[in-house]
């Protein structure tokens, strides 16, 4: 959900399949914006909204992830409770140049899109957890891209193996910023409860950038959105 991501899954026409494709996004960003709004007053409220409208978009949109022959039983996605131990604010520390000057670039290939240009802006300290690296989508649109992968990826019952995401603003999937002025710079809001799987979790059609290694906790995060149950894999 929300993520950038290229689709090779085609359903009965271009024409449907980018105006359902449409659809789904502008209704994760209604999604995230209604979260933001929430979790300004109650971040576990906001979850619990999140996980409700997930589930239902999940379950029933014709651009959802979720193969056709999952939809049938289908209950919800596996998120564990919100803790509010693993919410966190932070800075974006701006990256070192390469040797080049040049930012640290990523360049993702993709089954539909070509090879996807990310450059590393910085990173941000999540406590005692260690740091992440903050990407920038070097093409249209551009927008952060924050994954997460822990110590729970790809064991049974843990956390998806490639990782998953926290910020995919391109696509929507952002909590915002706190203590931001004019200038719209400020501290952003990592809150693990909110870590989400990318679509090829769910289906093999998909193609996802994966955390690398400056994305990668040592630790556990036994919040957030869990390994789904699928029959593609």
């Amino acid at each position: 959900m929300g993520s950038v991501e290229g689709m090779t899954q085609a359903t009965s026409t271009p024409v449907t399949t980018a105006l359902q494709t449409a659809d789904w996004r502008r209704r994760v960003f209604a999604i995230y914006a209604e979260v933001r709004e929430r979790a300004a007053q109650d971040p576990a409220a906001a979850h619990a909204y999140w996980v409700a409208a997930r589930d239902e978009l999940f379950g029933t949109h014709p651009a959802s992830p979720v193969l056709p022959e999952d939809r049938a039983g289908f209950t919800g996605l596996a998120v564990a409770p919100y803790d509010p131990a693993w919410r966190f604010t932070a800075p974006v520390v701006p990256a070192e140049p390469g040797p080049d000057g040049a930012p640290r670039r990523l360049d993702v290939p993709t089954a539909t899109d070509g090879v996807v240009p990310f450059e590393l802006l910085g990173t941000v300290a999540l406590g005692g957890l260690g740091t992440l690296d903050v990407w920038r989508l070097a093409s249209y649109g551009g927008g952060l891209f924050v994954p997460v992968k822990d110590a729970l990826a790809g064991t049974p019952g843990g956390t998806y193996g490639g990782g998953r995401y926290l910020l995919d603003t391109i696509k929507g999937s952002w909590l915002g910023n706190v203590g931001s002025g004019d200038d719209g710079v400020g501290d952003l809001v990592l809150d693990l409860n909110f870590a989400y799987n990318p679509s090829c979790a769910y289906d093999p059609a998909w193609t996802c950038p994966l955390a690398q290694d400056g994305n990668t906790l040592d630790q556990e995060v036994p919040v957030g959105e869990h390994t789904p149950v699928t029959s593609a894999y």
